[in-house]
């Protein structure tokens, strides 16, 4: 009698319902939506994907695709595929924005389909993707994947605008050295040095909130042993405050190890952009600017130059065959080549 008893407790267990199976779609649809938004990486959703086929099938609706996050597109180079192709595709197609900058700048810079490139930043920058509208912007300046008499310069001063106003630094920058130099806009000196400002000190603040957590009471900590005010807007990268670099976006790194590992040659006298987190290369040889001190870097762009000459070039630019140079005074703006456009030789 005790055997049967056991043997009877033990189908009960057997039989009894598993409760993932009493999850609606819709709740899962929620937390799928949720993982693929914060995921750090690829796998991060994948994995989960390849948990059961409900998983995978609820995971790959277009309503849990949108919502993907640059570091879920995070492809990279070495493991580009066609299945990879078809994933960022497939993430297009639900309209996500992130999918369609990433895609766009791949097929642009890497797999040299220049009007698909475009037009699928085109369509994340009518939408007000900031970086799309940015680097469409970059494209313009440079005559990129055309002659060098195909630069619109107005056409990149609008897209930095129009980026500019969305707060992204970059654009900032560089819509503040336009018109600066007058290059594609009226002059407006003023006008553009407290762009150049605002983009410093933009910088400078992403960079507080970044260190917050880590660093909470540094500042009040300092201030009470030294006496010292609380560090404000004066202290910004262009006048020797050193912030963090920028956090680069994944596809920047897709570009920058697609070429540097050899998955595809760049092709002869061509070069990438010196900044390590922009990974652009040229389409047409001498279409970056190129640093008329030392003549050893190139650039795509200005803001390419400046975050580099804050964090690298300023230690390594020597004219060649001639001793060490002083930097100029101590605010560093003597020696920053973006202050200056007559110091930059080349493209623009």
């Amino acid at each position: 009698m005790v055997q049967r008893k056991k043997l009877r407790t033990c189908r009960k267990l057997v039989e009894k319902p598993d409760l993932f199976d009493a999850l609606p779609d819709d709740l899962l649809e929620c937390v799928l939506s949720t993982l693929i938004s914060s995921a750090s990486s690829p796998s991060d959703f994948i994995n989960v994907l390849l948990t059961c086929k409900r998983l995978n099938r609820v995971g790959l609706r277009p309503t849990v695709l949108s919502q993907a996050g640059p570091k879920a597109l995070a492809v990279k180079a070495k493991n580009w595929s066609d299945s990879a192709h078809r994933f960022l595709k497939r993430c297009v197609f639900t309209g996500n924005l992130e999918a369609c900058y990433t895609l766009g700048m791949i097929r642009f810079y890497c797999l040299q389909n220049r009007s698909s490139g475009t037009s699928l930043m085109a369509k994340a920058a009518m939408k007000s993707h900031a970086p799309a509208l940015y680097s469409l912007a970059v494209i313009q300046f440079n005559g990129s994947g055309g002659a060098k008499n195909e630069k619109d310069l107005r056409a990149g001063v609008a897209l930095c605008a129009r980026a500019a106003s969305i707060g992204h630094v970059d654009a900032v920058r560089e819509l503040g050295h336009c018109l600066q130099d007058g290059y594609g806009v009226r002059q407006n000196i003023e006008k553009g040095r407290r762009l150049l400002i605002e983009a410093n000190a933009r910088e400078f603040f992403q960079s507080v909130s970044k260190t917050r957590t880590r660093h909470q009471s540094y500042y009040f900590q300092l201030a009470r042993a030294t006496g010292a005010q609380i560090p404000c807007s004066p202290l910004l990268s262009d006048f020797g405050y050193n912030v963090e670099a920028p956090e680069v976006h994944p596809v920047n790194n897709f570009l920058k190890e697609w070429f540097e590992s050899g998955v595809s040659d760049l092709g002869n006298g061509l070069r990438l952009c010196s900044y390590s987190g922009c990974g652009r290369p040229e389409t047409r040889v001498h279409e970056y600017r190129r640093c008329s001190v030392c003549g050893k870097v190139n650039y795509c762009s200005r803001a390419c130059q400046a975050i580099d000459w804050k964090t690298r070039h300023k230690r390594e630019c020597v004219p060649p065959l001639a001793p060490l140079i002083n930097d100029g005074d101590a605010d560093g703006l003597e020696g920053m080549v973006e202050i200056a456009p007559a110091e930059f030789v080349g493209g623009h």
